[in-house]
């Protein structure tokens, strides 16, 4: 289940990238004014990777899972990674997937 969330973030990731971010003619119109809706998911696209939205967020999840590990922090980290890695923010987003390959290496705790 996580590897599907993982494949479906990295595909909307590069989606994004490809098809809307970097689409020269798309990217014209918006800052021309157009004003659909395609224009607006990307602007909000490029202010959250400006600004490393995703990085962070992944490293934030990370942190959480090194210290209370569980599925849904480790689910966060991993989904918000991989949009950072399709979207920019490669340095904090790769950080985050060596925090969170270091954190399948705990030992299990005893009183499980």
């Amino acid at each position: 289940m996580l590897a599907t969330l993982a494949l479906a973030a990295l595909a909307l990731a590069l989606f994004f990238r490809y098809a809307v971010i970097e689409n020269t003619p798309l990217a014209l119109s918006c800052e021309a004014g157009e004003g659909s809706l395609t224009c607006h998911v990307r602007l909000a696209v490029i202010f959250l990777f400006t600004w490393n939205v995703f990085g962070v967020v992944a490293m934030v999840a990370a942190a959480i899972q090194i210290w209370r590990p569980n599925v849904t922090a480790f689910g966060i980290g991993l989904v918000f990674a991989m949009l950072g890695l399709g979207l920019y923010n490669t340095r904090l987003s790769a950080l985050a997937i060596a925090l969170l390959v270091l954190s399948l290496a705990r030992p299990a705790p005893e009183g499980r």
